[in-house]
């Protein structure tokens, strides 16, 4: 063993317990400086473990969280557990909304109720969502109503669903409807256009749709009627295009009393004559494509009492497809601003 300032060969002459004293001294030094490191180390490891000085716990508003606690609070060998946050999570209070009373005059918006967000933006009509459809479901859940719009089309229907009183457009078009009854429109007073097409309907009932007072544009084309009912005053728009029509399934002056009527579209059909008297509102007729072979002189013009009246809104008359010579009949024509589209020779 070497001590500074005394030469090794000179501790052979110290005496045996000095020696001793030195060794003791010499582990005693060593001791100390290991204990001095430890404590540093462990000093700076806590000052880098909590963000400040003197600080050795969490606070989350009133709740103290100690370190040294940590592990009871969160146990990673049962995190599959519902976690119990007792007493730290105030309770939520939902009160129920007071629905309005009759008559109340602070109550003017009533809350949605789960049958209101299943209908697709329609028309909020009492019985609207209860009226059953063919399929054992509300109206609007086969169909989209949107606003007073109804479209069911091709939604493999058979009748006429039930339908909301404040219905002004309804479309059902590609189905599987065979026949209208007299009560399918009953009370739809604000339905202004009608669209069945591409159906298989081949009779309508005569009071189906005379008491739709709105009703201005009627669509049935691709269907199997050979007769008209009894259509609205009203109307502007009549397509029966693509049926089975025959002259004889219209009555006479059937179309004389539409005085609206500007739109007549009767092409494809099984028609042996142009219907008439037509009114003088019309503006456009097509039968094209129908078994058409004559015509009366006075079948655009009025031969008798209106002679020199021109009718200049009839500017679109197709009569193209027929087995008719148009030109064998000059005086139907004198009273129209253009002759009819169709064969001449």
């Amino acid at each position: 063993m070497y001590i500074k300032g005394i030469q090794p060969f000179s501790l052979l002459l110290l005496p045996q317990s000095l020696m001793k004293f030195l060794a003791f001294l010499s582990l005693l030094t060593l001791v100390l400086q290991e204990a001095g490191t430890a404590s540093l180390l462990g000093e700076r490891e806590r000052e880098e473990q909590s963000p400040e000085e003197g600080d050795t716990s969490l606070h989350v508003e009133n709740y103290t969280l100690s370190l040294e606690d940590y592990s009871e609070v969160i146990d990673l060998s049962s995190y599959e557990e519902f976690a119990d946050y007792g007493d730290q999570i105030p309770e939520a209070t939902i009160s129920s909304p007071t629905l309005p009373t009759r008559g109340s005059p602070t109550s003017t918006v009533a809350p949605r109720t789960l049958s209101s967000q299943l209908t697709t933006a329609g028309p909020t009509t009492t019985g609207l969502l209860n009226s059953q459809s063919s399929h054992g479901l509300p109206t609007c859940l086969v169909c989209v109503c949107l606003g007073s719009s109804v479209y069911c089309d091709d939604a493999d229907l058979e009748n006429i669903p039930p339908l909301p009183q404040m219905t002004t457009y309804l479309y059902a078009r590609f189905n599987h409807i065979s026949l209208i009854q007299a009560g399918d429109f009953k009370g739809l007073t604000k339905l202004r256009r009608l669209d069945l097409s591409g159906n298989s309907i081949s009779s309508i009932h005569n009071d189906a749709l005379h008491l739709l007072p709105a009703l201005q544009d009627l669509i049935l084309s691709e269907n199997q009627l050979a007769a008209l009912p009894v259509l609205p005053s009203g109307i502007e728009l009549l397509d029966v295009r693509l049926n089975r029509l025959q002259s004889s399934g219209i009555q006479p002056e059937a179309f004389m009393a539409l005085e609206k009527l500007q739109f007549l579209y009767l092409a494809d059909n099984l028609l042996d004559s142009i219907p008439g008297p037509l009114p003088l509102s019309l503006r456009s007729l097509h039968l094209q494509n129908n078994m058409i072979e004559t015509m009366e002189s006075d079948t655009f013009c009025d031969t008798r009492e209106h002679r020199h009246e021109r009718r200049r809104q009839l500017e679109d008359i197709r009569l193209d497809g027929n087995p008719i010579n148009l030109s064998l009949f000059p005086e139907a024509y004198f009273c129209l601003p253009r002759l009819p589209v169709g064969r001449f020779t």
